[in-house]
């Protein structure tokens, strides 16, 4: 049984209910599960590991809900640079499809190492591309050594060229294919406990690069296991031009209609 104390810090935003900011304050942590928070007198004395926040503030943790920890190793890309949305993916794409196993692993350890000395306690990320030998847990590896509370989430593009999708064919999945190692990655990874430090979520990328077919799969299959659903929506013009001529339907209306609606789902963007 670990216990953790952290004392003496100048300032503590407690953030609770009546935002509370508290003087010479700190908090104790026992199995990584914070019991108390309050002015130092009122802790207890000593724990297994003592940190003196004397002249410094002490606050939650930052929760990232978005990202794409694999796009750490292509940032700096000059084609791609102030592109837009579509243009930038395509310049994208074929790059991304020499991703590995160790590429997504090494991403991961960067991208997550980097949210954490930022202030970033608790990341969801949004890996939608499968080359290789690159999978899922590649990335979950990296976040459990880290230490960092991670909602990795199995994302998917299925609708290539070929069918009136943005991505090319190669670095699509089949969709059967797809729903069999979602179901794989959710039952060897996910913790729906109160404290867990590792859940998965379903995350079908967009929809210009995945069906409806597997929008309602995905789903079914996250209501079938309780866990969230993710996706981005309504990013640009362009993604609102394809909705309207494929599905006769603006982005969120197009959501709602496949029931991508709900508190156990959330959607990146969402500015047009």
């Amino acid at each position: 049984m670990s216990t953790l104390l952290v004392k003496n810090a100048s300032l503590l935003v407690t953030m609770d209910d009546q935002r509370r900011q508290l003087e010479d304050a700190g908090l104790f942590v026992r199995n990584n599960v914070i019991e108390q928070v309050g002015t130092t007198t009122n802790l207890p004395a000593t724990a297994d590991v003592v940190i003196d926040a004397r002249g410094m503030i002490v606050l939650p943790g930052l929760v990232n809900t978005h990202h794409h920890l694999y796009q750490t190793l292509t940032r700096a890309v000059p084609e791609a640079q102030n592109a837009n949305l579509f243009n930038w993916l395509k310049t994208l794409y074929p790059i991304w499809a020499g991703l590995t196993a160790e590429a997504v692993y090494i991403s991961a350890l960067v991208g997550l190492a980097e949210l954490m000395l930022s202030g970033c306690t608790t990341a969801a990320d949004h890996l939608y591309i499968f080359p290789n030998d690159a999978r899922l847990d590649d990335e979950i590896r990296a976040g459990q050594e880290l230490g960092i509370r991670f909602h990795p989430t199995r994302g998917s593009m299925s609708l290539g060229e070929s069918q009136g999708g943005l991505p090319p064919d190669r670095v699509t999945e089949d969709e059967d294919d797809i729903l069999r190692d979602t179901q794989r990655v959710i039952e060897t990874y996910h913790d729906p406990s109160r404290y867990s430090m590792c859940r998965v979520g379903v995350a079908p990328c967009s929809p210009f690069s995945v069906t409806p077919a597997l929008m309602r799969e995905s789903r079914r299959l996250a209501k079938s296991y309780g866990v969230l659903c993710h996706t981005h929506l309504a990013e640009t013009l362009d993604e609102e031009a394809f909705c309207l001529e494929q599905f006769g339907y603006r982005p969120v209306e197009y959501a709602e209609s496949l029931g991508w609606a709900g508190d156990d789902v959330w959607w990146a963007h969402c500015v047009h």
